[in-house]
């Protein structure tokens, strides 16, 4: 007679097919977040979103951060895109 395995219902199964995608996702990201929300408290919400849109938008086409962060702050006029 074969090994039986033991009833594990799926929704007690975490499951992971990108490794730990989720830590580094939060990782990466919290610079930019941090930024945003300093950015919002000279500014708007609005233009701070923006700005972290766009420089998220510049990274997932391949920019580094320094390079997407300086093309996304020389959009700007007066703190203002145009």
């Amino acid at each position: 007679m074969g090994f039986l395995m033991p009833y594990t219902p799926f929704y007690n199964q975490v499951y992971t097919p990108y490794g730990d995608l989720k830590s580094q996702t939060l990782r990466a990201i919290i610079p930019f977040v941090n930024y945003g929300l300093h950015e919002a408290a000279f500014t708007s919400y609005q233009h701070a979103l923006t700005e972290v849109a766009a420089i998220a938008y510049l990274l997932g086409k391949g920019f580094d951060p320094q390079t997407a962060y300086k093309t996304v702050e020389s959009w700007e006029v007066n703190e203002t895109f145009y």
